[in-house]
């Protein structure tokens, strides 16, 4: 897949695990690392959560506690990152593309930027699906297409938010097939395939990582993944560009921290992380989850985050007079 695709409330704190005690490689900036979460709990940020930071804590020796903070499409949670915590080695955040640039690309009154960050890694790149619920008259993305054609917005499809990836994988695809969906948005990926799931929409855009769980399970029914290739945990479903349609979309999701954090802090982090990734047992448990690990770790990661700001500022200006009349 393609790495570099298209594409205030303060909620329940949960500590993932707890300390085993120092380690050779611990992390000597805190004993306990608050997360901010931009979404709610289901979503992807959560699923990386769940996945990366039991491991991170044997590595490390320290505690992670996620602190979710939904809102504004993770924008509630990255503005106190940039603006409000202390750069002290004790609070980082769950950073996702592309929502974490289009917040402010989009949108003048959101007034952090990337330059306000210290970008850590990046751990997962997750494509992007279209899902319904298993009972859907929709059994094919040919039957969802040709009943939105016949019915122009009158098909409702789900996404995690205005400015998330599964906003633009449907902006996109509407250009592309020349067609029109209603887009519905949601707190986060979790609501979206949720709504979907109950029969509240007619389908949601959203991640393979996220849903894969609820597709095995047979709660819902994968119709196109928007990769290059067929994935091997879903080798029955089609790609969008096998139907004719250029669209490769997704999103990647690692970790940052306030600008000005500790760079020893930060050196521990991208080396904790990056062990994590290489760990035989992280690795299994990811592939059971059908999370593409992606590992982008420090100033790579920097650049990989600027140049996904250039993509979708350039993105926005192209979609941006269309989206805002509708």
């Amino acid at each position: 897949m393609k790495r570099r695709s298209f594409v205030a409330a303060l909620g329940v704190a949960m500590t993932l695990s707890v300390p085993f005690g120092a380690t050779a490689q611990g992390y000597d900036a805190a004993e306990e690392v608050t997360v901010l979460m931009g979404f709610k709990a289901g979503g992807g940020s959560d699923a990386l959560a769940q996945l990366v930071q039991p491991f991170l804590a044997d590595e490390l020796g320290v505690s992670f506690v996620n602190q979710y903070m939904p809102g504004a499409t993770g924008a509630i949670a990255w503005t106190r990152l940039a603006k409000q915590v202390k750069p002290d080695g004790e609070t980082i955040s769950i950073t996702n593309t592309p929502m974490l640039m289009t917040n402010y690309i989009m949108n003048e009154s959101i007034t952090y930027n990337i330059s306000e960050l210290t970008p850590i890694a990046n751990i997962v790149t997750d494509p992007g699906i279209a899902v319904v619920a298993a009972d859907s008259p929709y059994q094919s993305f040919a039957d969802l297409l040709e009943a939105a054609k016949a019915d122009p917005g009158a098909i409702t499809v789900g996404n995690s938010g205005i400015g998330g990836d599964d906003f633009f994988t449907t902006v996109a695809f509407e250009r592309a097939a020349d067609i029109k969906f209603q887009k519905v948005p949601f707190q986060g990926d979790g609501p979206s395939w949720t709504a979907a799931m109950g029969g509240q929409i007619d389908a949601s855009f959203n991640n393979v990582g996220i849903t894969y769980p609820q597709i095995k399970a047979g709660n819902l029914r994968a119709l196109v993944v928007f990769a290059n290739e067929r994935l091997p945990e879903l080798p029955d479903v089609p790609t969008a560009k096998e139907l004719g349609f250029d669209v490769v979309a997704g999103s990647s999701r690692g970790y940052s921290a306030p600008a000005g954090f500790p760079d020893e802090a930060r050196a521990q982090l991208v080396d904790g992380l990056r062990r994590v990734t290489e760990n035989p047992d992280f690795k299994a448990a990811a592939a059971a989850h059908a999370m593409n690990i992606d590992f982008i770790g420090g100033n790579d990661y920097t650049a990989f985050l600027q140049e996904q700001e250039k993509t979708f500022t350039d993105i926005w200006n192209e979609v941006k007079d269309e989206v805002q009349s509708n």
